[in-house]
């Protein structure tokens, strides 16, 4: 059995800018890619803090340092430039790599500026799925 687990997260990212007339995707600061390990067409789940819309799309990679976060396509529709948002990518991982996994997570302010690296931890070692009691049933 593989858990689907948090790999990478921008935390209360701005959008930039809103492009309906393109092919889709999030366009993103290779700056912040990098903060938390996303790479590009990956996978991504955002979340509008402002109207509580998700969607699902990939991530494109921006002019490095520009501090972009721009919803392309479809992905117009979630939101505006200025709403906050939260991207997240996922990992599939084994039960024995649980224990040393740990999310990389950043949160942003108003201009898509690195504020905090927050440090989440690692799933506990004694708990069921991570010493692996449950991958033996």
């Amino acid at each position: 059995m593989r858990f689907s687990v948090l790999k990478s997260k921008l935390h209360l990212a701005t959008v930039t800018r809103s492009e309906l007339e393109y092919h889709g995707s999030l366009t993103i600061d290779p700056i912040l890619m990098d903060a938390v390990g996303l790479v590009a067409y990956e996978a991504i789940l955002v979340s509008n803090v402002n109207t509580g819309h998700r969607g699902t799309t990939y991530v494109l990679p921006g002019i490095r340092g520009a501090g972009q976060i721009e919803l392309n396509g479809a992905m117009a529709r979630l939101g505006a430039p200025g709403d906050r948002v939260i991207v997240m990518a996922f990992a599939d991982l084994e039960p024995a790599e649980l224990a040393n996994h740990r999310p990389q997570v950043v949160a942003l302010d108003a201009h898509n500026r690195i504020v905090e690296r927050l440090d989440y931890p690692p799933i506990p070692a004694n708990s069921t799925v991570a010493s692996g009691s449950l991958a033996d049933d």
